[in-house]
């Protein structure tokens, strides 16, 4: 994994450090930030593959940093949180991260994720796939341009809403469950998913849907799981 810059946001110099030294055994270029407001700032001046980013900071919190990354860029995010509650999690998947991990952590299950997300991101960013355009009445899928649109407005999603899509909507008809979903798409065995895939599938409404409540294209079959509408 060389030639990656991974941004580390902790507003506690020895985990910055603790992760800077995981990061590096791996070949990956480490940068640092002890708040969102240097976070922004690095991104300006550096290029950025990966964030991790803490939830509990001064000056600009991660969430916060979150949504302002968020208006700009796709890069993936994994948030750092020090408390286990789901509304943690929850809140900062809503908002754009791509995954979380729980402090304390193992260094070798934040490897694991660091690398995964790496890998997807840069598959999404450099993919050359079968150049291929799906139309589901009004819901649009360029697998080429790795872009949608919807009601022919293009849709701005982030790389795992982006996969979410590209299943569904190659497979439109077919039902999928949360265990699939996450399995295909994060490549990693599933584990407590429901939260997870939950939160995208929503997030993913509000970008395609006229109204979210009332879905047209990404549908829920009860009991089973999601499919998009042929």
């Amino acid at each position: 994994m060389e030639n990656y810059n991974v941004l580390v946001v902790d507003d506690e110099k020895e985990i910055r450090d603790a992760i800077e030294i995981y990061l590096k055994n791996e070949g990956i270029t480490v940068l640092k930030a002890k708040d969102g407001i240097e976070a922004l700032e690095s991104l300006t001046e550096n290029t950025v593959h990966l964030i991790v980013l803490d939830i509990m900071m001064p000056r600009l919190d991660g969430i916060s940093a979150t949504v302002k990354i968020r208006e700009k860029q796709n890069i993936p995010i994994i948030i750092l949180s020090a408390k286990s509650e789901d509304t943690d999690k929850i809140l900062g998947l809503q908002i754009g991260a791509d995954d979380y991990i729980t402090k304390p952590f193992n260094p070798m299950e934040l490897i694991a994720r660091v690398k995964s997300q790496l890998r997807r991101y840069v598959k999404f960013g450099t993919y050359e796939g079968i150049q291929k355009v799906i139309d589901l009445n009004g819901l649009t899928l360029d697998q080429s341009a790795k872009e949608v649109t919807a009601h022919g407005e293009p849709v701005k999603l982030t790389p795992i809403e982006y996969k979410i899509v590209e299943l569904l909507m190659v497979n439109a008809g077919r039902v999928f469950s949360i265990n699939e979903i996450y399995e295909r798409v994060w490549n990693e065995p599933c584990y407590n998913a429901e939260n997870t895939v939950a939160v995208h599938i929503r997030k993913i409404r509000e970008k395609i849907e006229i109204d979210p409540k009332n879905p047209r294209f990404l549908k829920v079959v009860w009991g089973i799981g999601y499919k998009m509408e042929k």
